[in-house]
């Protein structure tokens, strides 16, 4: 993983599913590692891959706490695909696409670049040179968190309203842990602030 600060990097959510079954993952800060890593990279004849790039999988690798890993398999948000179909639409051309994480086991959201795309902190150093392409991050959410859970319901009950801000907190929220300032604070503020007071009328 690329980024500006290794404390940073250690509380990225996409280091997740990676810390949860013990995989070294390799934290680059200087702004140059962004560059070097669109190449195709390997270790003592090992491939490296970006976590904050692609699909990644890491099912096949046993997770450390076994106990930790039964207690995780909770049930995902029903009618996965609806959901996802739902939050994309909200979220129209802020993202490139929505889909299920699996490098999620503990946040709801995380933003990373498609396969084919740059790394997302390369695209942010370019954008600030006015030299980025322009691409749109991919969404992945956590069907197993309770606010998705919550989503799907709200879509479930048609409350439109309810899923468009849930949606939009959501990507707000995973530009937060990227480091990045939400498109809107004003509007993530008031969002925020309207969920925490609902919470606490209940």
């Amino acid at each position: 993983m690329v980024g500006d600060s290794a404390e940073r990097l250690k509380s990225n959510p996409k280091l997740e599913a990676a810390r949860a079954r013990g995989i070294e993952v390799l934290l680059l800060t200087d702004p140059i590692d962004a560059f070097w890593t669109v190449m195709p990279q390997e270790f003592e004849g090992k491939p490296l891959r970006s976590l904050s790039q692609g699909d990644v999988d890491f099912g096949l690798i046993p997770l450390l706490d076994e106990d930790k890993g039964k207690a995780d398999d909770k049930e995902a948000a029903s009618d996965e695909p609806a959901l996802l179909a739902a939050v994309k639409l909200a979220l129209g051309d802020k993202v490139a696409d929505v889909r299920a994480s699996r490098r999620l086991t503990e946040s709801a959201a995380c933003l990373v670049a498609s396969d084919q795309g740059r790394d997302r902190e390369l695209e942010r150093l370019l954008a600030r040179q006015n030299r980025g392409s322009g691409a749109k991050p991919i969404l992945e959410l956590n069907m197993r968190h309770d606010l998705v859970k919550a989503l799907g319901a709200a879509r479930g009950a048609a409350r439109n309203d309810e899923v468009s801000d849930l949606a939009a907190l959501l990507l707000d929220q995973a530009h937060i842990l990227d480091g990045e300032v939400p498109a809107d604070p004003a509007a993530f503020a008031r969002r925020l602030n309207a969920f925490v007071v609902r919470g606490l009328a209940r």
